[in-house]
């Protein structure tokens, strides 16, 4: 299966990402893609997405990571929710109350 998701490059402490269209049983380092679709700088905060070509491998049976799938949503190019990509926190509990438990 096909996946549009963010690979990273740059150096140490310099983070930039490109979007590439790549198998999805390709790990994210593997350096393996079929194209590029697009760039993401976050120190920048500068986004460039190929929205035509994304639009056709989606047409094609391309699946998005959830991350992806944000930043599209955000641009307004894909209609739909955001998903929440971060790990669900446990509420903090404070030190009586584990002391408590035990």
């Amino acid at each position: 299966m096909l996946k549009i998701r963010l690979q990273r490059i740059g150096r140490k402490n310099d983070p930039s990402f490109r979007a590439v269209l790549t198998d999805s049983k390709n790990s994210t380092k593997s350096g393996k893609f079929l194209e590029v679709v697009g760039t993401y700088n976050p120190k920048a905060g500068e986004t460039s997405f190929k929205i035509d070509r994304i639009q056709y491998w989606i047409s094609k049976g391309a699946k998005l990571s959830d991350t992806m799938h944000n930043f599209l949503v955000q641009q307004k190019a894909i209609e739909g929710k955001k998903i929440n990509v971060l790990p669900r926190k446990k509420p903090t509990q404070k030190r009586k109350e584990l002391k408590a438990k035990k």
